[in-house]
């Protein structure tokens, strides 16, 4: 089970993290992954680590104001959302891959979480 958390109402430029909490799997041995879609959009990727936390890979719209990480130790992974914008609106998803790392392909991505909705507006 996925269960992300920590999303709501943000003014643009602010932040917020993102946290998903992985149980009843060995999490160290999934790569990890956040895609995002907001109303009327298809779903895109946004950021993934590998299962050690070595590969990152980042949409060109996210790089350089978020930040992907994880603990393995918690079952964790997080996404640290900086200068935040109001196109970043969306709800926002962890999902996990058995044999993908860093992929930006929705479809190898075997198990998603129920989203946490992120707004960003002033």
């Amino acid at each position: 089970q996925l269960q992300a958390s920590g999303g709501g109402l943000v003014q643009p430029g602010g932040s917020l993290r993102l946290s998903c909490a992985a149980s009843g799997l060995t999490f160290s041995n999934y790569n990890m992954g956040w895609f995002r879609q907001a109303p009327g959009k298809e779903r895109e990727f946004v950021a993934a680590i590998s299962w050690l936390g070595s590969i990152t890979n980042y949409a060109d719209s996210v790089k350089g104001r978020f930040t992907i990480s994880r603990d393995n130790a918690k079952n964790s992974v997080y996404l640290q959302m900086n200068s935040l914008k109001p196109e970043d609106t969306a709800v926002y998803f962890c999902a996990l891959s058995k044999y993908y790392s860093g992929s930006r392909d929705g479809r190898v991505y075997d198990y998603w979480g129920q989203g946490t909705l992120v707004t960003v507006s002033s």
